[in-house]
């Protein structure tokens, strides 16, 4: 059964939250990149260039690799909700992306659990 447009309205309001949160984390661990649109890359917390101890240096990279990681987890993420806030404008939220058989509905507990779903829970294989 497709989702009413109370339904649809409830979880653009969890996608729009989701949005707002990714994007404060993001901020905190990386900086939108000026040349890609949408695109996000990490940057060093309070990174030293000058110091010549290898141990605060090799800390130093550890924790970039670390944010750049988190960034990455991040902008995926990120990703998905914009795309799902896409769908609902272009009234194709709620849908299953397989293309297995004919288009259906996304079933309403696993868009509760993930409101970013693009997949049924039979072909998403859950």
């Amino acid at each position: 059964m497709p989702l009413t447009k109370e339904k649809i309205k409830h979880f653009q309001e969890k996608l729009e939250e989701e949005k707002k949160q990714l994007e404060s984390e993001l901020s905190r661990v990386g900086k939108k990149n000026p040349e890609v649109a949408g695109d996000w890359e990490a940057v060093p917390e309070d990174l030293n260039v000058e110091t010549s101890d290898t141990g605060e240096l090799a800390g130093a990279f550890e924790e970039m690799e670390n944010r750049s990681a988190v960034e990455n987890t991040l902008e995926e993420r990120f990703i998905l909700v914009s795309r799902a806030l896409d769908a609902v404008k272009k009234e194709t939220y709620g849908v299953c992306s397989s293309q297995e058989g004919k288009p259906h509905p996304i079933e309403y507990k696993r868009l509760e659990a993930n409101p970013a779903a693009t997949e049924c829970i039979k072909h998403a294989g859950i």
